[in-house]
C-alpha cells in the first residue's frame, strides 16, 4: 500500500500540473488522506492540504516543497515567523493564517494534554507541550509552569522574551509571580534557538539562584527544561538539580 502512495507521488513530481490536472492531484491526496490516515503523506503533502484553501486556484506542490526546503519540515513551516513566511514569493496573509491557526491549534491541543492533570505523572505531555509551544522559536524564551500542592497546573505563562541567544531572567520576579498564583512549585523552561538543548553555565547559575529564593519561601523548584529543535535536556535529567 505504502509503495502504491510513493509511486503516485513520484509519478504527480514527475508531471507539471497544468491548470486542468491540479483538480484532480488535490482530490487525490484528500481522498489518500481521508483513507489510509496522515501517515500516508509526507511532509510537502501535508503542507498541500493546508495550502489548498489558502491558494484555491492554482497548484501548491512547488510551494509546498519551497517551504519545506527553507525550513527544513513541516513543524518547522507551521512554527516560523510571519515576516519569515512572507518572504517566500507566493506567500502571503491567508497563507500565513492558515499555518498559524494549525499551530495554535497543536498548541492548544498539547496544553489540553498537561491542564487539570498532576504534572510529575504525566511528564511526556509536558515535553510535548513545551516542544510545541517553543522548540522552533527564533528567540529565547523563558517561561513558567506555576504548579499547586496537587502538582496540577495553575498557570503557564512566557515571563520573558530575549534575542537569538539570550534572555534576562530576574529570579525575585520568578518567585513573586509564583506567590501571587499561591504556587507552590514551579517548572522553568526555556527554548535555544541554535537547535542544541545543552544546558550553558549560564542556565545552571540562573537556575541556582532561582532555588536558593525560592526554597525558603516553600516553593519547589522541580525541573528546568530545555528544548531545541534537536530534543531536549532536563536539570533533574541531568542531576543539575
Amino acid at each position: 500500500m505504502a509503495d502504491k502512495y510513493q509511486a503516485e507521488a513520484e509519478e504527480s513530481d514527475g508531471l507539471a500540473e497544468s491548470a486542468p490536472h491540479y483538480h484532480g492531484h488535490r482530490e487525490r491526496l484528500r481522498g489518500r488522506f481521508r483513507e489510509a490516515g496522515p501517515d500516508s503523506v509526507s511532509d510537502y503533502e501535508l503542507l498541500e492540504l493546508l495550502l489548498f484553501r489558502a491558494i484555491p486556484q492554482r497548484d501548491v506542490k512547488p510551494l509546498a516543497k519551497e517551504l519545506i526546503q527553507k525550513f527544513g519540515s513541516f513543524a518547522e513551516v507551521i512554527a516560523a515567523p510571519r515576516a519569515r513566511l512572507k518572504e517566500i514569493k507566493g506567500v502571503g496573509d491567508s497563507v500565513v493564517d492558515e499555518l498559524k491557526i494549525v499551530q495554535a491549534a497543536a498548541s492548544r491541543l498539547a496544553k489540553g494534554q498537561v491542564q487539570k492533570r498532576p504534572v510529575l505523572s504525566s511528564w511526556s505531555s509536558v515535553l510535548d507541550y513545551c516542544r510545541m509551544a517553543m522548540a522552533y522559536a527564533d528567540k529565547e524564551q523563558f517561561r513558567l509552569l506555576f504548579l499547586d500542592k496537587r502538582n496540577q497546573l495553575i498557570a503557564d505563562e512566557v515571563q520573558q522574551i530575549g534575542t537569538v541567544d539570550h534572555t534576562p531572567v530576574y529570579p525575585r520576579e520568578v518567585v513573586k509571580r509564583a506567590l501571587e498564583l499561591s504556587a507552590t512549585a514551579i517548572i522553568l523552561v526555556h527554548n535555544h534557538p541554535s537547535g542544541d538543548p545543552t544546558p550553558s553555565r549560564a542556565d545552571i547559575q540562573m537556575t541556582q539562584s532561582i532555588i536558593e529564593v525560592a526554597k525558603p519561601l516553600g516553593i519547589a523548584v522541580h525541573d528546568h527544561i530545555i528544548v531545541g529543535k534537536e530534543g531536549h535536556a532536563s536539570f533533574k535529567g541531568l542531576k543539575l538539580i
